[in-house]
């Protein structure tokens, strides 16, 4: 943290700012990826017109004020009452992302989610993260390599397991698609044009190869890349019921997070069965383009559950001001995915860590408008 170049800040003092750079530097598949949602993208409009309407009354007259922005959660303290969120092939973004985002968790004392379908192993992960290592769990369908992924994600070094709710079938992202984006990526000549026109990236996959689904690949019986995704989405996740909930409550002995969760009655359901937290969240507006936004319907599960269970957010999240506004409706803590995204594409090693510092800046300027030193007084 020490040798984090502060002038960034002056440079590229918002996630706004870091977008315009990352869309430069990245091929375009992989931009497509990191902003697309699902269907015509008006959940993800959904999310952030939501945000907008949300107003905070400032309190003055308070005298000099010390914001502290530390918080508890799930029995551990982190610094800050934000972490980053999984996104499956990170890598695509930027090669090495992986990395880059476990020692930012380590170095600022926040958790990193895994995701099952990063492209770097949690074997790989794990001991870069440490105790500040999450991991994101699309179900395996098959019990043994359930048993064998979570054994592996322990011995790792993961202690929380994040099981999401809302995939049970894969989204149709018409922005991908429309950019030729194909799953595993293909050295098309689209592909091979787009890497030359993007130097940096290209360079860093020189370095550490094409983006591969890495966590799941021993999975597969198939030597194809084509039918290797084919089993591997046949294997994976639509499997998740409350059956199989309560089966990785029982094999699971760790922390256990529910996310995905926007209904108040599943959140009812889920608290019933003894998990540690929910996550409320509609993945970012990528999944179903008719769910609320995300924002809207944390209060109503934090009035079902929030006495009862961890509950935390993510969908939409931008901005330090955006942080407290979800703290003042109820969540515990907010995570964030595609601003850590596009701040490695845009700045590479420096980028997550420079997310980081938007976000502290965000929160310390605005917790002093309103007047608070504790996030508790939201």
């Amino acid at each position: 943290m020490d040798q984090y170049p502060k002038f960034l800040l002056e440079k590229y003092p918002s996630l706004f700012d870091l977008e315009k750079r990352a869309k430069k530097r990245i091929p375009g598949v992989a931009w497509a990826y990191l902003q697309s949602g699902t269907g015509d993208e008006i959940a993800v409009q959904r999310n952030r017109k939501a945000f907008n309407k949300i107003l905070l009354n400032p309190r003055f007259m308070k005298g000099e004020l010390f914001p502290k922005m530390a918080t508890i959660i799930l029995d551990k303290r982190f610094d800050y009452p934000f972490g980053i969120a999984p996104v499956g092939l990170s890598g695509l973004m930027w090669p090495g992302a992986e990395m880059i985002l476990a020692r930012t968790a380590k170095n600022y004392n926040i958790p990193y989610c895994l995701s099952t379908v990063a492209t770097q192993t949690p074997e790989t992960i794990g001991p870069i993260s440490q105790q500040n290592s999450w991991f994101q769990l699309y179900c395996p369908r098959k019990p043994d390599i359930r048993s064998h992924l979570l054994q592996r994600v322990k011995q790792s070094g993961f202690q929380t397991l994040v099981v999401t709710a809302d995939v049970p079938y894969p989204s149709r992202r018409e922005r991908t698609k429309r950019a030729g984006l194909k799953t595993p990526p293909k050295l098309t000549l689209k592909f091979l044009w787009d890497g030359i026109t993007s130097p940096a990236w290209s360079r860093q996959v020189f370095n550490h190869g094409l983006p591969k689904l890495r966590t799941v690949l021993e999975y597969a019986e198939s030597n194809k890349a084509t039918k290797v995704f084919e089993e591997l989405r046949a294997g994976f996740g639509g499997t998740l019921s409350w059956d199989y909930l309560e089966e990785l409550r029982d094999m699971w002995d760790g922390k256990l997070i529910l996310k995905g969760i926007t209904h108040p009655q599943d959140a009812i359901q889920a608290t019933s069965m003894g998990i540690d937290g929910l996550i409320v969240s509609n993945h970012g507006g990528r999944q179903f383009d008719a769910v609320p936004a995300a924002i809207d319907l944390l209060p109503l599960i934090v009035n079902e559950v929030g006495h009862k269970t961890t509950v935390m957010f993510d969908s939409g999240i931008r901005s330090g001001l955006d942080i407290i506004k979800a703290l003042h409706l109820g969540a515990k803590f907010v995570f964030l995915g595609r601003g850590f995204l596009t701040g490695i594409a845009a700045l590479g090693e420096n980028g997550a860590a420079h997310v980081c510092e938007i976000l502290k800046e965000g929160l310390y300027a605005n917790m002093m408008q309103l007047g608070i030193e504790d996030l508790d007084d939201l």
